[in-house]
């Protein structure tokens, strides 16, 4: 099955700033990929290069066969597309906005009536139709954005941090939507912040500095720490920390809720070591064990180990 999306070494600058520098990936039917990385690392414009937004200053990108430079309206035809920021028209209703995006798509009048009730269906908007948008909560506004994108049909779907600043339960609801998405075989690429969201992914892409660290499914990306992180319940916390940075074997230290994740080197000598040294630091060790490695642990290691390369 060919790949619905194609990136091959796109380069992005703005003045002295190189935003994208030869990001490469691709993405085939039913697939979610998740494109993850902290503030400014170039994922947004990544998003704008592969809708066409944005014209790259060297490589090339593809959807649905067609080349996004050569043959930019075929493509569109294919995508749909949630910026970080939608802007919907607040003085507009539900099945107003909804109208317009379809017409920008162009979709006929005759279609539009039986696409807009099944929109609103799949998304949960049924019943709020006539209200108007800015009269929509944050997790309603997202929904009716996700139903713009989705009026023409396309079998792909770039979304840029669909879900930030909205409640857990509407992030939850999204998702099952965005599931529901890939059995019907569209391909999606999702920009994302959370790591739990981001392991729901076919596959994940770590970016920083404009650049795709690593790609990979979960399995393949902590397989890589495996039999290096530890769990550790103790306190007080700045001891614990402190003591813990002071072994050898000891790369980092994480705060996870009301414990820690050691990043080590190999685990026997910090599991043998750190009890002791801990407790005559004077800290109340609860428990201290091997697990497997999460997902954050992959990406903090990543940046350090980017750090160090810089």
């Amino acid at each position: 099955m060919d790949p619905l999306i194609v990136a091959s070494d796109l380069h992005k600058s703005f003045g002295s700033t190189h935003a994208v520098k030869g990001v490469s990936l691709s993405v085939r039917a039913g697939e979610a990929y998740g494109l993850v990385g902290p503030d400014g690392a170039g994922k947004t414009t990544t998003m704008r290069l592969l809708v066409g937004a944005l014209s790259p200053d060297a490589g090339t990108a593809q959807v649905g066969g067609f080349d996004l430079q050569l043959r930019t309206e075929e493509a569109r035809a294919g995508l749909g597309y949630l910026p970080q920021r939608f802007s919907l028209y607040g003085d507009l209703t539900v099945v107003e906005n909804l109208q317009f995006f379809a017409q920008v798509r162009g979709v006929g009048s005759a279609d539009f009536v039986k696409r807009a009730a099944e929109l609103f269906k799949f998304v949960g908007l049924e019943g709020f139709e006539h209200r108007r948008a800015d009269q929509l909560s944050g997790g309603m506004k997202q929904k009716l954005g996700l139903a713009c994108a989705l009026v023409h049909q396309p079998k792909v779907l770039l979304l840029d941090e669909p879900t930030g600043g909205v409640d857990p339960v509407t992030r939850q609801d999204f998702w099952q939507l965005i599931i529901r998405l890939l059995t019907e075989g569209t391909a999606v690429i999702i920009s994302t912040p959370y790591m739990d969201e981001a392991a729901r992914c076919s596959r994940i892409g770590f970016m920083h500095t404009g650049r795709l660290l690593v790609e990979g499914t979960l399995r393949e990306l902590t397989a890589s720490m495996a039999g290096r992180v530890l769990e550790l319940a103790a306190h007080p916390k700045d001891t614990v920390k402190r003591t813990a940075l002071a072994d050898p074997d000891v790369e980092d230290v994480l705060t996870f809720g009301d414990r820690f994740h050691l990043r080590v080197k190999e685990a026997a000598g910090p599991l043998a070591r750190l009890p002791g040294a801990l407790a005559e630091a004077g800290a109340t060790v609860e428990r201290l064990r091997s697990v497997p490695p999460a997902l954050e642990d992959v990406f903090i290691s990543l940046l350090a180990s980017s750090a160090k390369g810089n």
